[in-house]
């Protein structure tokens, strides 16, 4: 149920809660905020960041700011949004979490947020009379832990004392060699009311998949968002990692973050993307027509980092193209089987690195360019699809270009967002071209 101040106040005290985490997403998905002892969390109402905090990259760095917060570096309100209060059950003592919403001295959404850019989508569907459904699916690897950056990542021993050395694509054994990580994960995700469904092996060695039960967009943004954490947090109690990384090993396949997505119709409640006779209706195609203009400009939504391209490869089970087809898996787009009350829509192209709340503002916007543009969608593909490529940016200094120059998506994700977002992604991409690599350093140093 909806917290209400007092309510929040009574649930604090329930809980015998002594400190809160005060958390707001910053552009790479980071969270940062304040801790905060009840007493003071509950007597002032919020908290005062600096709006640059925001525009932190993922290695700390920060582009000049002055174009986005002005040259002072002013403080943001964060007001915590009480639907979001959860325990935190790994913490030592009672500790609670808030997720907080970012709002200027005037009461208006900060809009470098990523939180409040998927409120601005949402909002523009909500004017339309449609509501979003969205189902997020999760790959993640398990790792031996690694304190050395230059050396490759490997899998974990599991409770049999070895580590997998092969693929185990769906096995139920290969899952149950770490039950008793996946035990206290599952309570863990319970107690934090993420509502998590199912659990597979995925192809890689030591690659597990998470299913979300479906729901609002903000909603599955915010426990996608608290679910890396869970996830990292439960790892390292048991000895190992959990990473993230779009494409870790580089023998093993990637990890995506595939979005199912449907849209239904706030007063009637039926899904938009079916016609009364089943079937699929114009808003459907319009939809994926949406989807194959616009995915590959909002690519650095779906691909943030030089590591998220290395995913992207042919016959690895991550699309190199932005086609559709019925139950197709080497498509970008994919049509699930499905009856007319559930017909949806997966973007295969997303990695597992993304910003949640941005990679579902991301999806669910060039989706509604292509309903209030009317546009038409290619013919389905039928066939194998791996053989297409370079539809989609292929590194990612093209992404923030194409994105940058992508007016359309701008008007719907906010252009000063958008600009901010791109020059924090320079400024990473920067930072790693001055590296020099051990590819390099083997190949080059005494042959050339």
């Amino acid at each position: 149920m909806p917290h209400t101040p007092q309510t929040m106040a009574d649930f604090l005290k329930a809980h015998n809660i002594h400190e809160v985490e005060c958390v707001i997403s910053d552009m790479t998905g980071i969270a940062r905020g304040k801790i905060l002892p009840r007493d003071l969390f509950l007597s002032a109402g919020e908290m005062r960041l600096p709006k640059s905090v925001l525009l932190n990259t993922v290695n700390g760095e920060q582009p000049h700011n002055d174009p986005y917060v002005g040259p002072t570096d002013p403080d943001m309100i964060c007001v915590p949004d009480v639907d979001t209060v959860r325990i935190v059950p790994w913490a030592a003592e009672s500790v609670a979490l808030v997720i907080h919403d970012c709002q200027n001295f005037d009461g208006s959404a900060v809009e470098l947020s990523p939180r409040a850019v998927l409120r601005r989508v949402l909002n523009l569907y909500g004017e339309r009379g449609w509501k979003p459904v969205v189902a997020p699916e999760m790959e993640f690897y398990l790792v031996a832990r690694n304190s050395n950056p230059h050396e490759p990542l490997t899998p974990p021993l599991g409770r049999s004392g070895k580590s997998e050395s092969g693929r185990q694509s769906y096995s139920i054994d290969a899952v149950n060699d770490f039950d008793p990580f996946f035990l206290e994960l599952s309570s863990f995700c319970n107690a934090h009311q993420l509502g998590v469904e199912t659990l597979i092996h995925e192809a890689g060695a030591g690659q597990m998949e998470i299913n979300f039960s479906h729901g609002d967009p903000l909603e599955l943004a915010d426990r996608v968002f608290l679910f890396k954490r869970a996830v990292r947090e439960t790892a390292l109690r048991h000895g190992i990692f959990a990473t993230f990384m779009a494409k870790p090993m580089e023998q093993e396949p990637g990890s995506a973050m595939h979005i199912h997505q449907s849209i239904v119709d706030e007063h009637s409640g039926e899904n938009i993307f079916s016609n009364p006779d089943g079937s699929a209706s114009t808003l459907f195609f319009n939809y994926l027509a949406g989807l194959e203009k616009f995915v590959p400009q909002a690519m650095l939504m779906f691909a943030p980092y030089v590591n998220s391209y290395r995913r992207l490869s042919r016959f690895m089970s991550a699309p190199t193209n932005v086609r559709w087809g019925y139950d197709n898996r080497t498509c970008g787009i994919r049509i699930p089987n499905s009856g007319p009350v559930n017909r949806r829509i997966e973007n295969r192209v997303p990695g597992v690195d993304v910003n949640p709340y941005l990679a579902m503002a991301a999806t669910l916007a060039c989706g509604y360019l292509g309903m209030i543009n009317g546009l038409t969608p290619s013919a389905a593909t039928d066939l194998g699809a791996e053989h297409i490529e370079d539809e989609l940016p292929r590194n990612l200094e093209d992404a923030i270009g194409r994105m940058r120059d992508c007016a359309p998506l701008g008007e719907i994700l906010g252009e000063l967002f958008v600009k901010a977002f791109c020059e924090v992604k320079e400024l990473e991409f920067a930072t790693y071209s001055r590296v020099i690599s051990s590819w390099e350093r083997e190949h080059l140093m005494l042959l050339v």
